[in-house]
Protein backbone atom coordinates (compact mmCIF):
# COMPACT_ATOMS: atom_id res chain seq x y z
CA UNK A 1 0.00 0.00 0.00
CA UNK A 2 1.58 3.55 -0.90
CA UNK A 3 0.70 6.24 1.69
CA UNK A 4 2.92 8.95 0.39
CA UNK A 5 0.33 9.62 -2.18
CA UNK A 6 -2.92 11.75 -2.08
CA UNK A 7 -5.15 10.07 -4.31
CA UNK A 8 -8.93 11.63 -5.18
CA UNK A 9 -10.66 9.19 -7.97
CA UNK A 10 -12.80 11.29 -9.76
CA UNK A 11 -16.27 9.94 -10.81
CA UNK A 12 -19.18 12.02 -13.11
CA UNK A 13 -20.95 10.85 -16.67
CA UNK A 14 -19.96 12.42 -19.88
CA UNK A 15 -20.00 16.11 -19.61
CA UNK A 16 -20.76 16.87 -16.37
CA UNK A 17 -17.48 18.53 -16.11
CA UNK A 18 -14.94 16.49 -15.07
CA UNK A 19 -12.39 18.39 -17.33
CA UNK A 20 -13.30 21.70 -15.22
CA UNK A 21 -12.68 19.54 -12.10
CA UNK A 22 -9.14 18.35 -13.22
CA UNK A 23 -7.94 21.69 -14.70
CA UNK A 24 -8.91 23.54 -11.25
CA UNK A 25 -6.96 20.50 -9.21
CA UNK A 26 -3.83 21.07 -11.66
CA UNK A 27 -3.84 24.75 -10.53
CA UNK A 28 -3.74 23.48 -6.94
CA UNK A 29 -0.88 21.65 -7.63
CA UNK A 30 -2.30 18.06 -8.52
CA UNK A 31 -1.26 15.48 -10.98
CA UNK A 32 -3.31 14.15 -13.50
CA UNK A 33 -4.28 10.84 -14.68
CA UNK A 34 -6.97 10.27 -17.18
CA UNK A 35 -8.64 6.77 -17.39
CA UNK A 36 -9.98 7.08 -20.17
CA UNK A 37 -6.90 7.31 -21.96
CA UNK A 38 -6.37 4.13 -21.21
CA UNK A 39 -9.27 3.33 -23.46
CA UNK A 40 -8.28 5.21 -26.29
CA UNK A 41 -4.63 3.74 -26.25
CA UNK A 42 -6.46 0.35 -26.75
CA UNK A 43 -8.56 1.18 -29.42
CA UNK A 44 -5.73 2.85 -31.54
CA UNK A 45 -3.50 -0.08 -30.66
CA UNK A 46 -6.61 -2.36 -32.38
CA UNK A 47 -6.49 0.33 -35.20
CA UNK A 48 -9.96 1.22 -34.98
CA UNK A 49 -11.18 4.92 -34.99
CA UNK A 50 -11.89 6.90 -32.01
CA UNK A 51 -15.56 7.16 -31.93
CA UNK A 52 -18.18 6.86 -28.90
CA UNK A 53 -18.99 2.91 -30.76
CA UNK A 54 -15.77 2.00 -30.72
CA UNK A 55 -14.43 3.13 -27.72
CA UNK A 56 -17.61 1.96 -25.63
CA UNK A 57 -16.99 -1.58 -27.30
CA UNK A 58 -13.34 -1.57 -25.86
CA UNK A 59 -13.92 -0.54 -22.42
CA UNK A 60 -16.95 -3.45 -22.25
CA UNK A 61 -14.39 -5.71 -23.92
CA UNK A 62 -11.49 -4.72 -21.45
CA UNK A 63 -13.63 -5.22 -18.33
CA UNK A 64 -15.16 -8.59 -19.84
CA UNK A 65 -11.63 -10.09 -20.45
CA UNK A 66 -9.83 -8.76 -17.98
CA UNK A 67 -12.11 -7.66 -14.71
CA UNK A 68 -13.66 -4.81 -13.75
CA UNK A 69 -10.92 -2.99 -12.69
CA UNK A 70 -8.35 -3.68 -15.23
CA UNK A 71 -8.64 0.12 -16.61
CA UNK A 72 -7.67 1.02 -12.58
CA UNK A 73 -4.88 -1.33 -12.64
CA UNK A 74 -3.43 -0.17 -15.91
CA UNK A 75 -3.33 3.71 -14.11
CA UNK A 76 -1.87 2.38 -10.56
CA UNK A 77 1.54 2.60 -11.66
CA UNK A 78 0.87 5.84 -13.77
CA UNK A 79 -0.21 7.13 -10.36
CA UNK A 80 2.45 5.75 -8.49
CA UNK A 81 4.94 7.25 -11.41
CA UNK A 82 3.53 11.17 -11.00
CA UNK A 83 6.22 13.29 -9.09
CA UNK A 84 3.61 15.12 -7.54
CA UNK A 85 2.24 13.49 -4.04
CA UNK A 86 -1.33 14.87 -4.85
CA UNK A 87 -2.91 12.94 -7.66
CA UNK A 88 -6.40 13.24 -9.16
CA UNK A 89 -7.75 10.59 -11.43
CA UNK A 90 -9.99 11.55 -13.97
CA UNK A 91 -13.23 9.01 -14.75
CA UNK A 92 -13.45 6.53 -12.18
CA UNK A 93 -16.97 3.92 -13.95
CA UNK A 94 -16.92 1.41 -10.98
CA UNK A 95 -16.97 0.67 -7.46
CA UNK A 96 -14.13 -2.15 -8.67
CA UNK A 97 -11.94 0.62 -10.18
CA UNK A 98 -12.67 2.87 -6.27
CA UNK A 99 -11.80 -0.48 -4.77
CA UNK A 100 -8.72 -1.08 -6.79
CA UNK A 101 -7.29 2.16 -5.79
CA UNK A 102 -8.15 1.91 -2.09
CA UNK A 103 -6.09 -1.09 -2.00
CA UNK A 104 -3.06 0.35 -3.22
CA UNK A 105 -3.24 4.31 -1.90
CA UNK A 106 -4.18 5.03 1.77
CA UNK A 107 -4.86 8.22 1.36
CA UNK A 108 -7.61 7.96 -1.29
CA UNK A 109 -10.98 9.56 -1.46
CA UNK A 110 -14.01 9.42 -3.94
CA UNK A 111 -15.37 12.84 -5.57
CA UNK A 112 -18.03 13.18 -8.39
CA UNK A 113 -19.38 15.96 -10.45
CA UNK A 114 -23.20 16.49 -11.43
CA UNK A 115 -25.24 18.02 -14.75
CA UNK A 116 -28.06 17.79 -15.68
CA UNK A 117 -28.59 15.61 -19.13
CA UNK A 118 -29.77 18.20 -20.88
CA UNK A 119 -26.48 20.66 -20.07
CA UNK A 120 -24.35 17.31 -20.53
CA UNK A 121 -25.56 17.08 -24.30
CA UNK A 122 -25.07 20.43 -24.78
CA UNK A 123 -21.31 20.61 -23.45
CA UNK A 124 -20.79 17.52 -25.22
CA UNK A 125 -22.37 18.29 -28.79
CA UNK A 126 -20.27 21.86 -28.60
CA UNK A 127 -17.10 20.23 -26.96
CA UNK A 128 -16.77 18.19 -30.53
CA UNK A 129 -14.38 15.87 -29.51
CA UNK A 130 -14.18 12.43 -31.76
CA UNK A 131 -15.82 10.63 -29.19
CA UNK A 132 -18.86 12.73 -28.65
CA UNK A 133 -22.29 12.27 -29.51
CA UNK A 134 -23.69 13.73 -32.82
CA UNK A 135 -27.05 13.25 -31.20
CA UNK A 136 -29.63 12.49 -28.57
CA UNK A 137 -29.71 8.95 -29.12
CA UNK A 138 -25.94 8.35 -29.28
CA UNK A 139 -25.98 10.62 -26.12
CA UNK A 140 -28.35 8.11 -24.36
CA UNK A 141 -26.69 5.04 -25.47
CA UNK A 142 -23.25 6.32 -24.14
CA UNK A 143 -25.00 7.36 -21.00
CA UNK A 144 -26.92 3.25 -20.75
CA UNK A 145 -23.25 1.78 -21.30
CA UNK A 146 -21.36 4.15 -18.50
CA UNK A 147 -23.98 3.15 -16.06
CA UNK A 148 -24.09 -0.45 -17.07
CA UNK A 149 -20.71 -0.49 -15.74
CA UNK A 150 -21.24 1.02 -12.95
CA UNK A 151 -21.25 4.44 -12.92
CA UNK A 152 -24.08 5.82 -10.99
CA UNK A 153 -23.54 3.58 -7.97
CA UNK A 154 -19.61 4.94 -7.81
CA UNK A 155 -21.07 8.86 -8.17
CA UNK A 156 -23.75 7.96 -5.12
CA UNK A 157 -21.14 6.88 -2.94
CA UNK A 158 -18.49 9.52 -3.18
CA UNK A 159 -17.60 11.38 -0.77
CA UNK A 160 -17.79 14.78 -2.52
CA UNK A 161 -20.38 15.65 -5.09
CA UNK A 162 -20.48 18.99 -6.70
CA UNK A 163 -22.82 20.35 -8.84
CA UNK A 164 -21.96 21.89 -11.88
CA UNK A 165 -24.80 23.56 -13.84
CA UNK A 166 -23.86 27.58 -12.67
CA UNK A 167 -20.62 29.45 -13.80
CA UNK A 168 -17.32 27.70 -13.92
CA UNK A 169 -16.19 30.41 -11.94
CA UNK A 170 -18.23 29.30 -9.22
CA UNK A 171 -17.96 25.26 -10.01
CA UNK A 172 -13.97 25.92 -9.28
CA UNK A 173 -14.67 27.60 -6.21
CA UNK A 174 -16.63 24.36 -5.17
CA UNK A 175 -13.98 22.44 -6.44
CA UNK A 176 -11.29 24.62 -4.43
CA UNK A 177 -13.08 24.13 -1.23
CA UNK A 178 -13.49 20.36 -1.60
CA UNK A 179 -10.00 20.63 -2.12
CA UNK A 180 -8.93 22.27 1.06
CA UNK A 181 -11.81 19.27 2.84
CA UNK A 182 -9.95 16.88 1.48
CA UNK A 183 -6.36 17.99 2.06
CA UNK A 184 -7.17 18.75 5.78
CA UNK A 185 -8.51 15.30 6.27
CA UNK A 186 -5.42 13.38 5.03
CA UNK A 187 -2.61 15.62 4.50
CA UNK A 188 -2.34 16.74 8.80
Amino acid sequence: MNADKLVIGLAGMPGSGKSLVVETCQQEGYAVVVMGDVIREETQKRGLELNPQNIGRVMLELRKTNGNSVIADKCIPKIQGQESCKVIVDGLRSLHEADAFKAHFAKFCLMAVHASPETRFYRLYNRRRSDDPADWAVFNERDSRELGVGLGSTIAMAEYLIINENNRESTKAKVREVLRRVEEKWLK
